[in-house]
């Protein structure tokens, strides 16, 4: 069964903020951050059935960048609903904090 990926504002907020911080350190490294979260996501469509990590949130780290996608399952429609992308070093509730 394939999944489809849908990705919450809040969440696509993170990705541009993590993309422009990379951009800012190297050129170019914003659009590698990119890749590397592309080919995650690209997973999660796959087999999302990763550790629940807390409060039902699943989460998928991402290679060679320190940031996690944290994200929930709607199994009744094959739907993988991502909530956050954040750094490892940030607290985890910060994506509850939203509203």
């Amino acid at each position: 069964m394939t999944f489809v990926v849908r990705i919450d504002p809040p969440a696509l907020q993170d990705i541009q903020e993590a993309i422009d911080w990379y951009e800012l350190q190297k050129e170019g490294l914003g659009e590698r951050f990119y890749n590397y979260l592309e080919k995650s996501l690209k997973q999660l469509e796959l087999n999302p059935y990763f550790q629940i990590r807390y409060s039902g949130i699943r989460c998928l780290s991402l290679l060679t960048f320190p940031f996690m996608i944290h994200y929930t399952i709607d199994q009744t429609n094959s739907i993988v609903i991502v909530r956050a992308v954040l750094n490892t070093s940030m607290n985890p509730a910060k994506w509850k904090d939203r509203g």
